[in-house]
């Protein structure tokens, strides 16, 4: 599989798109916009600015749909809030938008209009530079980008747990599409050095394009646990084999077709960032946060405030909860699922099944997805 052609997000607005199935992904840029705010203000009142008027801010793995110009709002927002505060002039807002090439861009480029005139209306008198989006840039953020210190500002929510290519030697990974409790051991350790090689990579290439003083905040669908393997990074992956497993006991997909299937994505625990961060060594560590967000983001603030011994999964309707996450699920899995099993027809028999799985097992479990939140500035 060639990720970089086959990886992106269901584009469109109909039902089943991105657009319409990324609640999940916007509760996550809600949980970490205290420290996006927190980078912007320290690099302002540390005098980190451009020497241009230009303020370079790219936004790596934007997607489409609602979120994606979410977060460029927010930044223009914090830094005109700053320099009335610190009588400075507002900067020249220049936006870059990364994506793979598969990603649906032209909802993005229709959508500026009307991002410009809502963001105008929300500013009023106080916005005074002006926002230019210089480009879209498709291409994997695993390899150079953009020119050299170009950037103040880099962005990257929910994508960079997904690596450049599916690791090598899974063969025996069978019965599995990730990382699950019955996966050997040499499959755990390809898929961590496939995730070295990866972020060494993507640090080297942001180094060279990031001003000294400039921020990057990263967030990664991670994990806690030092196991790789563990339920809260790999268990919403297992269920989907179940899936794929049962339709194969059917025969409606070849089982070896489920054996050689095998999702590009690694979810790091916070060490594991650190040590990658501090052996490139371009880069200073802020802050490492680690924030849970539960799969069905509808219910996040219920269960998120419910301790363990006092949730209880009868008062959630766990139809509806299994229903969403496999809605979620389908938006991102689906491009994968068809280009590997060549066929859009079994897509409806997968989730169909892939729902009453999840529902099943969320009427009993508490489910949350792990956030692991980086901030760190380059090096002076």
């Amino acid at each position: 599989m060639e990720v970089s052609q086959v990886l992106h997000m269901n584009g469109g607005v109909g039902e089943t798109s991105y657009a319409n199935n990324s609640l999940l992904q916007q509760k996550v840029l809600t949980l970490t916009k205290p420290i996006r705010e927190e980078a912007i203000t320290k690099m302002y009142h540390q005098s980190m600015l451009p020497t241009t008027r230009g303020l370079g801010i790219a936004d790596l793995g934007c997607s489409s749909g609602p979120n994606t110009l979410s977060v460029v709002s927010e930044v223009i927002k914090t830094v005109e809030k700053l320099c009335q505060e610190l009588n400075h002039e507002s900067p020249e807002y220049q936006v870059f938008l990364n994506d793979l090439p598969r990603n649906d861009f032209n909802s993005i480029f229709r959508s500026l209009d009307n991002f410009k005139e809502k963001l105008n209306k929300e500013m009023a008198s106080r916005f005074n530079g002006p926002c230019f989006f210089l480009a879209g840039v498709p291409g994997s953020f695993y390899g150079r980008l953009f020119p050299p210190k170009s950037l103040h500002f880099v962005h990257s929510s929910y994508s960079l747990q997904w690596l450049s290519q599916v690791p090598e030697g899974l063969e025996n990974n069978k019965g599995n599409i990730y990382m699950a409790s019955t996966s050997p051991s040499n499959v755990l350790k390809a898929y961590y050095k496939q995730f070295q090689r990866d972020f060494s990579l993507f640090l080297e290439c942001r180094a060279r394009e990031v001003v000294e003083g400039g921020s990057m905040v990263l967030t990664f669908l991670g994990r806690k646990s030092d196991n790789p393997s563990s339920k809260e990074c790999c268990l919403i992956w297992e269920l989907m084999a179940k899936a794929l497993n049962y339709l194969a006991s059917k025969g409606i997909i070849k089982e070896e077709e489920v054996d050689s299937f095998n999702i590009p994505q690694y979810s790091p625990s916070p060490s594991e960032v650190e040590e990658e961060v501090l052996k490139e060594g371009s880069f200073e560590i802020n802050r490492i946060e680690v924030s849970p967000v539960s799969w069905d983001a509808t219910y996040h603030n219920d269960w998120n405030t419910m301790e363990n011994d006092e949730f209880s999964a009868s008062e959630i309707l766990a139809s509806d909860c299994g229903h969403n996450v496999a809605k979620c699920m389908r938006a991102v899995a689906e491009p994968l699922l068809i280009n590997h099993f060549g066929s859009e027809a079994i897509i409806e028999d997968v989730f169909k099944e892939y729902q009453e799985i999840l529902t099943h097992y969320m009427s009993k479990e508490k489910t949350e997805f792990i956030n692991v939140t980086l901030w760190m500035s380059r090096k002076v």
